[in-house]
């Protein structure tokens, strides 16, 4: 309310403050107010920043612009473009933080409600992006697997591990970075470049699986944190303890589910406090890691001359764990006393010498290998090759000496180390990705970035190279200071279940696991804190209608409700969350690439090293990977998308983001209209591309809807449909009338699901306009061949006889554009796209060849719901010389190879002769057409003239047919009777009429013989109002005396005879089709031509006169 009634106040002020240049001095005071108050103005939004540009069009800071009079000439230009120096004060300091991003400010006792002002973005490439993607690649993976990657995989594979999983991110963060410096980047991340450069459907689709992804991969790091603290920190911390060997790993997975549930609970407590606790926690995790890895490398270079002493005891080949045994020996003496060790008790049922004891411990030895034999003892020659092998499978040395022995069964209860999942390589390629992931953590912070545009690029390619430098010597160091199977021993039970990377470290394996420890805490989260804000962002765009919830939070804008659904989603963890990554990955890569193929003019990025090639090798490479390490895994993922996908198309809001789809189906389109304009469509190819005529009202809302719901009935979303409109006038003074008609068309095709475009047309008449339509819709090769209309059913009650030429103009201009006519009659009552028509019949009059149309569009038609139940019926006329036995034959094996479906019946209509109430109804057309040329009378006279006309001819005709001649009649083939017959039935009209038109006549011969020369303007006006009087005495006695044209009554007849015998066949058919016939090529006989159809038409309800366009669209050949 203040800030209405502070410009209000403004308003009150006199215009000629700001005008006159005697008070220009005024001009700023009132700037300087509308400055002052415009703080007060705080418009309320969601915090998603505005798609459209904040320097142009902006009213908020509207007049502003303008100061002074040294502009005047641009003045007008003001209210919608600002000045130069106000456009760049704008984006000097145009901030791309959104709502929600930033703490809290509590408020200031002293100033009232008024926030503290909010701090610009003050991170640099460092800590804004080079840290955070380090920290969240460098992981639980390079921690706890890669050890046990690289002795099952060997060196060389383990390198073709990293290097094709680190090239994929390398090739991704290229892509991303050019996508990032394209202008500016708000909050969001990755969801926003691809919602951006895709669309909302790619982007809420790829966005939601990421999400995904980064909430799996919470729990990941969740159950690696509780792996370490149970496994490697406090193992007696456990719940669940095994009686039972085999029953270990269902103790260890209900351990992490008890403490994973705690685990998840603190941390989203934590999350739930405030970030900023968060961000203080994450330097300290990420010194952990830093560290630990520096310890990794120190312990490599001390195993050059001090070797670590971690020994591990072998039976024969096979590795032994150590966890219930000190000593690496059967037997040992103690005080010349042969005594057997805890291992015996292992093997054998006693610990007496004699004891039975498994048949392999007997024949084998117990050696003592080192496991860390250090970086010159060349054990990195046997380390280079892989061994895989299946669940179960023991973890042995191959160059040891053993001899088999004993029942294989047994060995699962003996203290061996084995493998606990079966290994190939492409599942090591699936378990080692998510050590690579985390590339987007710098590019998620662009809101904090001092210059996002340069950091991103450089610290997110500096992060990869580092870890990939990392990995690539840890794979190499690995295999060249670790025993083999040690390194194959997962969980480290032969080292007394220490942390085999740990072993390797200096200067105590406790750094690691320390390290590591901390590390997953910090990356879980990291991944509660990122996740929800994702999802927030979703919700705030408004392309998910049902996740608009999520997008509310706490005062400070923190997720609130977006993190309660996280912690819950991490209670279900995805072995296979690196699917949704590479999802992401794919789309940024095909965003890039699309963007650079399409050189569309706003595509300039900073950042130059980039191609669309390697954009689409990193695409390959995410597919790949995909499929490679679990195909149907990959295939739910894509499932999952498209369903996310195609709900956002279908229920999803509309957004227009200037997206590369968009661009890409623009570029799609010009090739395939370029393809169409070759060459005409074949005959198999041929449809009905529509054009539909719609008329609207005065308030522009559509006349026949019913029209429109026919056109989804006889398309199903196939072709073309162009709906158009003309209206009357100048665009100039109809825009708005135009943009409303054009909105109210839209709106009734999308409530009838019709698929096509609206074209609202503005002419300085009707005529014109409907041409302009018919000449110029479409585009290229995609033009309409069809045009489709409704009947003008009040042509007759109609002022203005523009309506009906107009209408016959139209069919005469389809017939020279070689363009199809449908004319729908009584459209209103058409059926609704809801109906649904019984049993009933589409009745098809095939009275002339139209290239196969009439025989088409019964097809079509009954490809829709609405149409489907009723059947086609044929009906084509024979004349006297016709054989209509060998007629029905033909127009069966003819829709026999057209392959339609339809009852065929030939009409017989051999009656030549003209009825007298033929003759009389093209006598009383031709004196009604005559009479409107002709007289000018007001509208009811000419209503009462032409009623009088018509009763009184009427009665005549009847009266002459009582007596003997009532069974006369006029025989085509003789002129001479036609003729005195003619003259018959004209004579009697006649002498009826002369007796009441007697003194009209001898009114008109009694002309004065003297004309006074003395002339006045009384005299004048009467002058020409009696000559005017005689000339319409005159045309009404000629109107009398004339006879019917020859030509008309041939006509007349057909039109009777072929709607009798229609009528008697299809009346209650629930279409009729039936060929229309073309209009005079004399235009004075226009009006005559729709009486013709008129009589054609009547007694039918439904009916589709049909055109054709002068080509065949139907073929019998495949």
């Amino acid at each position: 309310m203040i800030c209405i009634s502070n410009h209000l106040k403004l308003s009150l002020l006199p215009p000629n403050i700001v005008r006159m240049k005697i008070h220009e001095q005024h001009y700023y005071v009132l700037w300087f107010l509308q400055q002052l108050f415009s703080k007060n103005c705080v418009s309320t939004g969601d915090g998603v920043p505005k798609e459209n540009s904040p320097f142009i069009n902006n009213t908020d800071d509207k007049g502003n612009s303008y100061d002074g009079t040294n502009m005047a000439l641009f003045e007008e230009e003001m209210d919608s473009n600002p000045m130069v120096s106000s456009f760049l004060s704008k984006l000097a300091n145009y901030t791309n933080l959104s709502q929600g991003a930033q703490e809290h400010e509590e408020a200031d006792d002293d100033e009232g409600p008024k926030k503290k002002a909010v701090k610009s973005p003050q991170m640099g490439t460092f800590m804004g992006v080079y840290l955070p993607c380090l920290q969240n690649i460098l992981g639980v993976i390079l921690f706890l697997r890669l050890t046990w990657i690289v002795g099952t995989a060997g060196i060389l594979e383990s390198l073709a591990i990293v290097g094709l999983c680190c090239s994929c991110t390398m090739l991704t963060a290229i892509s991303m970075s050019a996508i990032a410096t394209n202008g500016v980047v708000p909050a969001g991340g990755s969801y926003y470049m691809i919602s951006r450069s895709l669309g909302p459907e790619f982007g809420g689709a790829v966005g939601l699986c990421f999400y995904l992804g980064t909430t799996f991969a919470g729990s990941m790091y969740i159950l690696g944190t509780i792996e370490i603290l149970l496994t490697y920190m406090v193992p007696k911390a456990a719940i669940f303890v095994a009686d039972k060997k085999e029953d270990e790993l269902d103790a260890l997975l209900n351990n992490m589910r008890v403490y994973g549930t705690c685990c998840l609970a603190i941390m989203s407590v934590v999350v739930f406090v405030g970030v900023k606790y968060v961000n203080k926690l994450a330097l300290v995790f990420l010194a952990c890691v830093i560290l630990s890895i520096l310890a990794i490398y120190a312990g490599v270079i001390k195993t050059i001359f001090d070797p670590p002493y971690f020994p591990v005891c072998m039976l024969g080949n096979r590795t032994l764990k150590n966890h219930q045994f000190d000593k690496c020996n059967k037997i040992e003496v103690i005080d010349n006393i042969t005594v057997t060790t805890q291992l015996w008790n292992l093997f054998c049922d006693g610990s007496q010498l004699n004891a039975t004891c498994n048949e392999y411990f007997v024949n084998n030895n117990v050696t003592e290998l080192q496991g860390i034999p250090g970086l010159i003892s060349g054990v990195i020659s046997e380390n280079m090759w892989s061994t895989y092998g299946p669940l179960g499978m023991l973890v042995e040395k191959s160059n040891l000496p053993s001899v088999e022995g004993g029942d294989p069964t047994q060995d699962i209860y003996m203290p061996y180390v084995v493998n606990d999942i079966t290994t190939f390589f492409t599942l090591l390629v699936g378990i080692y990705f998510p050590s690579v992931t985390g590339i987007m953590a710098g590019s998620n912070r662009s809101g904090d970035l001092r210059d996002a545009q340069k950091s991103i690029p450089i610290g997110t390619i500096l992060a990869i190279t580092t870890t990939s430098i990392i990995y690539i010597t840890s794979v190499v160091l690995f295999g060249a200071c670790i025993e083999g199977v040690l390194l194959r021993d997962k969980f480290g039970d032969s080292v007394k279940g220490n942390l085999v990377i740990g072993t390797l470290s200096w200067p105590s394996p406790w750094v690691i696991v320390i390290g590591s420890f901390f590390s997953c805490c910090g990356a879980g989260l990291q991944s509660l804190t990122g996740a929800p804000r994702l999802l927030q962002a979703i919700a705030r765009d408004g392309i998910v209608p049902f996740l608009q919830v999520f997008g509310h939070g706490k005062a400070n804008g923190e997720p609130t409700w977006a993190l309660l659904l996280t912690a819950g989603i991490c209670e279900i963890v995805s072995e296979r969350n690196i699917m949704f990554f590479l999802m992401c990955y794919l789309f940024v890569n095909l965003a890039c690439a699309v963007q650079t193929l399409l050189r569309t003019p706003n595509w300039r990025p900073r950042f130059k090293y980039y191609h669309w090639a390697l954009s689409f090798l990193g695409m390959s490479l995410c597919l790949a990977i995909m499929f490679i390490s679990s195909w149907y895994y990959a295939i739910v993922a894509m499932v999952i998308a498209g369903c996310i996908y195609k709900y956002i198309e279908y229920r999803g809001a509309e957004k227009e983001w200037g997206d590369g789809i968009r661009g890409l189906s623009l570029n799609a389109a010009r090739y395939a209209l370029n393809r169409l304009e070759d060459a005409p469509p074949h005959t198999k190819n041929w449809r009905p591309q529509l054009l539909v005529l719609l008329n609207v009202d005065s308030d522009q809302a559509v006349k026949h809807p019913r029209l429109v719901s026919f056109t989804t009935q006889l398309k199903a979303g196939k072709g073309l449909t162009i709906v158009g409109n003309v209206l009357q006038g100048t665009y100039l003074t109809k825009e708005s009338e135009s943009k409303k008609a054009e909105q109210n068309i839209k709106a009734a095709m999308s409530a009838e699901r019709t698929k096509g475009f609206c074209h609202v047309v503005v002419s300085s008449n009707l005529r014109d306009g409907v041409s302009h339509l018919i000449q110029s819709a479409g585009l290229g090769g995609m033009k309409h061949n069809t045009v489709l209309m409704a009947w003008p059913g009040a042509w007759k009650q109609s002022n203005d006889p523009q309506s009906w030429r107009n209408f016959i103009e139209t069919i005469r201009e389809t017939t020279a554009a070689h363009q199809a006519l449908l004319v729908a009659k009584n459209v209103d009552s058409f059926p609704t796209n809801q109906d649904r028509l019984g049993e009933g019949t589409i009745d098809v009059w095939w009275v002339v060849h139209d290239g196969g149309l009439l025989m088409l569009l019964p097809f079509l038609l009954r490809q829709h719901k609405v149409w489907r139940k009723c059947k086609m019926r044929i009906f084509t006329v024979a004349q006297m010389d016709d054989n209509s036995i060998q007629m029905k034959k033909d127009l069966q094996m003819f829709l026999y190879h057209l392959r339609l479906d339809a009852e065929v019946e030939v009409v017989e209509m051999h009656d030549n002769d003209i009825s007298a109430f033929t003759y009389e109804k093209t006598l009383v057309m031709e004196q009604r057409s005559q009479m409107l040329k002709q007289m000018h009378l007001s509208r009811t006279e000419r209503e009462r003239e032409i009623q009088s006309i018509t009763d009184e001819s009427r009665s005549s005709i009847r009266r002459k047919n009582q007596g003997p001649a009532e069974n006369a009649s006029l025989s085509r083939q003789s002129s001479t009777t036609e003729d005195a017959q003619e003259d018959e039935v004209a004579q009697l009209i006649h002498d009826r009429n002369t007796a009441s038109h007697a003194t009209i006549n001898d009114k008109v011969d009694a002309e004065p013989e003297q004309v006074h020369m003395t002339w006045t303007k009384d005299k004048l006006l009467t002058e020409r109002n009696r000559n005017r009087e005689c000339n319409a005495n005159v045309a009404v006695r000629d109107l009398f005396n004339m006879k019917p044209n020859q030509t008309n009554v041939r006509r007349m007849h057909t039109a009777v005879k072929l709607n009798e015998v229609v009528v008697n066949k299809s009346q209650g058919a629930h279409l009729v089709l039936l060929n229309m016939p073309g209009p005079p090529r004399n235009r004075g006989g226009d009006e005559n031509y729709m009486e013709f159809l008129e009589v054609l038409l009547e007694g039918l309800n439904r009916v589709l006169l049909v055109r054709g366009g002068g080509r065949e669209v139907i073929t019998i050949y495949s």
